[in-house]
């Protein structure tokens, strides 16, 4: 992919595991092509317009094995909304229900982009793990879909969890009042 193309990637992909502002994708390219683990060729678009389209490389390649293989830290915990809840005996209860029920709604409305993809992963239909698959023994297809999509239920199971989380806020605040 070529550095616009990433950045629609991670724009189509909103919340899903990782985000990456186009501020980030285009320093990150060339410092992963100055450390030899991407190599960029440009290409002429018609008459004029050149891009430069990145593929990783071998030493790429072994780099993303090798983190792939490590345990990593949990990531620090920085949830505003968590935070703002821990504060909401500061406000009126009805202001702080409105902004549970924005809450659950936006769970509600991930859990349905998720499943979603947990589905089109699961038929095989999405056209990053089209691309994947190209290189892998179809044999292996069904369960590299599987694991990916595993992924979403993952999150699914969190949102929903959250969702119910913020439902029992609301009743909490009900009993108060």
């Amino acid at each position: 992919m070529n550095g616009y193309e990433l950045t629609r990637f991670f724009e189509a992909a909103p919340r899903w595991v990782w985000s990456a502002p186009q501020s980030q994708i285009y320093p990150t390219l060339r410092q992963m092509e100055q450390a030899g683990l991407i190599e960029g060729q440009k290409e002429i678009r018609g008459t004029k317009l050149k891009r430069t389209v990145y593929s990783i490389t071998e030493r790429g390649l072994e780099e993303l094995r090798t983190w792939l293989g490590t345990d990593h830290a949990a990531a620090p915990v920085r949830d505003a909304f968590f935070l703002q809840a821990l504060f909401f005996d500061m406000i009126e209860p009805d202001r702080a229900a409105s902004v549970l029920k924005t809450y659950i709604a936006e769970q509600e409305q991930l859990i349905v982009e998720w499943r979603a993809h947990r589905e089109a992963l699961l038929a095989k239909n999405t056209d990053l793990l089209k691309e994947r698959l190209k290189d892998r023994p179809p044999a292996e297809h069904d369960r590299i879909a599987k694991l990916k999509a595993h992924v979403f239920a993952g999150q699914i199971a969190v949102a929903q969890a959250r969702a119910d989380w913020a439902r029992e806020s609301l009743r909490l605040l009900a009993d108060d009042v």
